[in-house]
């Protein structure tokens, strides 16, 4: 590091620097005790001294600590700037670092907005059923809003039965089986039919793992799946799936002589 008698042209003392950045002080020394930043020169006094490119740097570190990186996290990150390319590829990396933080931004405010409307639309204060919400709005299930038709025995259970990535794993398959369930019923495929029956029993085993054989759910099941008129995309695609599981259904317990539905009445 060079030393100086006095501050030359070009350099600024570490009060200067925090001035500038709006940063402190004690900041600065900490990040060059961290060997994140440190001054490029240093007065015979003792006085750090940095310059206009320890300032874009600077800004660099403070960019990322607003976007919640670690400190770890910003010496990996952190990019040589000696050259033009340099310097764009640091600008490059900020501005996605920015785009991924607005995505996330817009992500929660979204997931405010739809809490708010469900919270509205609740009889009741249930934070259980908050807490269950916003954890489906993260997940982007897009049926999140069933959870304030089950009452607190079923939560118990999904909590109990499911964590998030079982959850998310449940739901696609539940939701690929749904897709395929109303192509069938765009081509008209009958419910005796094979290709049928093997998704009824496919369909019926993803009923069978959600309530792990608990056949007391099937009840409360069929009251919140009952859907008289659709509000949205889901509960719509929901009621042409019922519509069409339900001879379809019939069939598969004949076939296996058993109705568990009348076994819980």
């Amino acid at each position: 590091m060079s030393k100086y008698r006095a501050i030359p042209d070009g350099y600024m003392t570490v009060g200067e620097v925090a001035k500038k950045v709006g940063t402190t002080v004690r900041t600065l020394q900490y990040y060059d005790k961290e060997g994140l930043l440190s001054p490029s020169a240093e007065s015979e006094g003792g006085r750090r001294l940095y310059t206009d490119k320890d300032l874009v740097i600077l800004h660099q570190i403070l960019s990322l600590k607003s976007l919640g990186f670690s400190l770890d996290d910003i010496k990996c990150r952190l990019i040589s700037l000696e050259t033009p390319t340099d310097v764009a590829t640091a600008l490059t990396e900020q501005a996605d670092s920015i785009r991924e933080k607005i995505e996330q931004l817009t992500d929660s405010l979204t997931a405010i907005e739809q809490l708010k409307a469900e919270v509205l639309q609740m009889q009741t204060v249930n934070f259980k059923a908050y807490a269950d919400i916003i954890v489906n709005l993260q997940m982007k299930n897009g049926s999140y809003y069933l959870i304030k038709r089950f009452d607190d025995d079923t939560l118990d259970h999904i909590r109990n039965r499911f964590d998030r990535e079982s959850g998310l794993d449940f739901i696609d398959r539940f939701n690929r089986l749904s897709n395929g369930i109303v192509k069938f019923q765009k081509e008209n495929v009958p419910p005796e039919s094979e290709r049928c029956q093997k998704v009824v029993k496919e369909y019926w085993g993803l009923i069978m793992e959600f309530t792990n054989g608990d056949m007391s759910m099937l009840p409360k099941l069929m009251e919140i799946g009952n859907i008289d008129t659709a509000t949205n995309a889901w509960e719509e695609r929901q009621k042409i799936v019922n519509n069409y599981l339900e001879p379809a259904l019939q069939v598969y317990f004949s076939k296996l002589g058993v109705n568990p539905f009348k076994e819980v009445e």
